[in-house]
């Protein structure tokens, strides 16, 4: 299927083939019949792209000081390609799209096969949406109109803040499409509207919709205007749908309303408020948020949990039926703000037009499909190299995963270490298409499931959400097919015995691996010899300045990422496990206490592990430290003397006979090393790297560590 994505390194925007998703639970699968350019939203990200580095720096001021803040920690060149990478992933654009559904997931019984649904869906020909990012479109209404939905529902939001109420004058600043569509919306509530513009064109579309107007390109003065427009009382509210770098529109907002007016910011605009200007006439001011309650809650969005109708009367899904129920009793009309409509094929002119002039709304057209024709496997691949295949039968790779770390870093090393590589899966198919192209896989695909029971691979990488480890891991040893898991290798002890006993009933035969690269750093070699001639037990004090990860975020929750201990500190007990070269036969931990404001405990903590030799290791695993400071730092006393391990840059030893120190020219924590170990294993027949029996015993101490967490009070 065709897909638009934004090259985010110099702005160019592509169609680009990627195969179809496949359907999750919770979601539905929508064959798009048309889409709609966002004017604002997407020219924003498109000269985003455009910009040069400087530029891209100015505009994003936050990112430039964690970029430094890394620089400090691990290194430049780490850093530059980290940016790289992270700008090198395609962006796919669009977020207001028209289809009707060819899939239903599990859980959804409201919605059925051959409903034509609005979605935030990207610009694509199937799109893969949460229902609670989806309605039906009400008969009635054309495809076209409704393509207007999604961006109706950020112009109805918006309004909803202002909470207008009958005959009030409101003030429309910015008459693009969410402008004029606000237009209707306020006329429609009993609304005097006056909106401005630097647009002739715009300026007149208002008109022709009741609203007072003034024309700024004109030389019009829209604070005589309000004046006129408010019989001289001062406007009641101002709602700023403007797209602008200027502090203009929201001072003149102020200067307009009357006392304890009401400001609403949808667009984006300069933000330096004058204190005056809100202080004298007790002025609110607020930033609406997108579509509605919902955006950006991943319980609400991703996992279907919706709010109480009683307490949320208003959902951003809500929004949306709201906008169609509107256009479905003709109180709202956009067929006048349809100014372009291209085909799928000829996106390209559709973004030229978007940034060399200034068009209302671009239509994308997609090809009518057999509506008797079911998606099967083929749609859900495509074939990178030259359709034949790999003529190497040997450490053929079929890697699932293709986000971030795959990416910049797992792909590359097993790239680099020879590793045949076959097909790249990924859920939504556009980063397994770029990263398959970019470093020469033979196919993407969308159905990791078939990935396990590929004939021409021998070797399963699975890089994907921690939930979903064990579910691609089993198959693939009970196929006799190599497994390397990036950590964890479970989140829980059921997936754990399941892993083990399929690895049991495979005879030994396949090698099981997971990504604990640290043990291969060239640094902690180094420390490893120094230790391994010593006899006497070690004692281990191991400082991880984690860093902040949000509440919400995927990987605290227990189910989707196991929390933070099991999906990396599980990395900190492996690296003591192989230091001190003994088995572990007991762990404590603690977790940060009962405290106001501290909502997530389990990433502040301490693990203390004993070994069979009498040595004994503490992680400090502490994610309320600042990022300026090194991220992991190892202290080994032994014998009369310490090693001391920064951030796999550096190594010291304080009265190490023979050893003083040993510094890298940049920080490696052995992620090459480790590919190229496992890699070699398996094209030479050899042992796994890391002995399986010791990856069961990591992740049994690291469950073990969270089961038994202390608190104090």
């Amino acid at each position: 299927m065709k897909q638009i994505l934004q090259d985010l390194k110099d702005g160019g925007t592509h169609v680009v083939d990627v195969p179809a998703p496949a359907v999750r639970p919770g979601h539905v699968l929508v064959r798009s019949a048309v889409s709609l350019i966002s004017a604002g939203t997407e020219r924003m990200l498109v000269e985003f792209g455009r910009s040069n580095m400087l530029d891209k720096a100015r505009q994003q001021p936050d990112k430039v000081r964690m970029v430094l803040d890394k620089v400090k920690t691990d290194g430049f060149v780490p850093t530059i390609q980290a940016v790289q990478s992270k700008l090198d992933q395609p962006l796919p654009l669009g977020y207001s799209n028209v289809g009707v559904i060819l899939e239903v997931g599990a859980g959804i019984t409201d919605l059925a096969v051959g409903d034509l649904v609005v979605s935030n869906g990207h610009h694509a020909e199937i799109v893969c949406v949460p229902r609670n990012l989806c309605a039906k479109v009400p008969p009635g209404v054309s495809e076209e109109s409704a393509a207007f939905t999604v961006l109706a529902a950020i112009a109805l939001q918006g309004i909803r803040l202002i909470t207008p109420s009958l005959g009030e004058n409101i003030v429309v600043t910015g008459l693009g499409l969410i402008g004029l569509v606000a237009v209707q919306l306020l006329r429609a509530n009993g609304c005097n509207v006056m909106g401005i513009d630097t647009d002739p064109g715009r300026v007149a579309t208002a008109k022709t919709l009741g609203a007072w107007t003034v024309d700024l390109s004109a030389g019009e003065d829209p604070l005589e205007r309000a004046a006129a427009f408010s019989n001289g009382r001062g406007v009641d509210a101002v709602l700023l749908t403007a797209s602008t770098k200027s502090d203009e529109p929201v001072h003149q907002a102020a200067e307009m309303c009357r006392k304890r007016g009401r400001i609403v910011l949808v667009g984006v605009t300069g933000l330096k408020l004058s204190r005056a200007d809100f202080y004298e006439k007790e002025i609110s001011f607020q930033v609406s948020c997108s579509y509605g309650p919902g955006r950006y809650d991943p319980a609400y969005e991703e996992q279907g949990q919706d709010y109480p109708y009683g307490l949320v009367r208003w959902t951003e899904q809500r929004n949306f039926e709201a906008v169609l129920d509107l256009m479905a009793a003709g109180s709202l009309g956009v067929d006048n703000l349809i100014s372009h409509r291209f085909a799928i094929d000829d996106a390209g002119q559709a973004y030229d037009l978007l940034t060399n002039e200034s068009p209302l709304g671009i239509v994308l057209q997609y090809p009518a499909a057999d509506p008797t024709r079911q998606l099967d496997s083929r749609d859900r691949v495509v074939v990178l190299g030259d359709g034949k295949g790999h003529k190497a039968t040997k450490c053929v790779i079929g890697m699932i995963g293709s986000g971030n770390y795959a990416s910049g870093t797992l792909i590359p090393a097993f790239r680099d270490a020879g590793a045949n590589l076959g097909v790249l899966a990924s859920a939504a198919g556009v980063s397994s298409v770029h990263s398959g192209k970019k470093f020469g896989f033979e196919s993407a695909t969308t159905d990791a499931d078939a990935v396990p029971a590929n004939e021409s691979v021998d070797t399963v990488v699975v890089a994907t959400r921690h939930d979903t480890h064990a579910r691609y891991a089993i198959p693939a040893l009970n196929a006799g097919k190599h497994v390397f898991v990036e950590k964890p290798l479970a989140i829980n002890r059921e997936e754990l015995d399941q892993i083990e006993a399929a690895y049991a009933a495979a005879g030994g035969g396949p090698i099981l691996m997971v990504g604990f690269n640290r043990r291969f750093s060239p640094l902690t070699e180094k420390l490893k010899e120094l230790l391994d001639a010593k006899s006497e037990p070690k004692s281990f004090i191991m400082a991880v300045n984690a860093g902040a990860v949000p509440d919400d975020h995927w990987v605290q929750d227990p189910i989707q990422g196991g929390g933070r201990i099991i999906g990396e500190a599980c990395h900190f007990i492996d690296l003591l496990r192989f230091l001190a070269a003994s088995p572990i036969v007991k762990v404590s931990s603690m977790k940060m206490g009962v405290a106001p404001g501290v909502t997530i405990r389990d990433d502040k903590a301490s693990i203390n592990l004993a070994f069979a030799d009498g040595s004994f290791g503490t992680v400090h695993y502490l994610a309320n430290g600042h990022r300026s400071f090194p991220k992991e730092r190892l202290e080994v006393f032994c014998g009369g003397a310490v090693l001391q391990l920064d951030n796999f840059r550096s190594l010291e030893g304080f009265g190490w006979s023979g050893f003083s120190g040993m510094k890298l020219r940049r920080q490696d924590k052995g992620n090459a090393a480790c590919a190229a170990a496992f890699i070699k294993a398996v094209k030479e027949g050899l042992a796994a790297p890391i002995p399986a029996e010791e990856i069961f015993e990591v992740s049994r101490a690291t469950f073990d560590a969270v089961d038994g967490f202390s608190v104090f009070r």
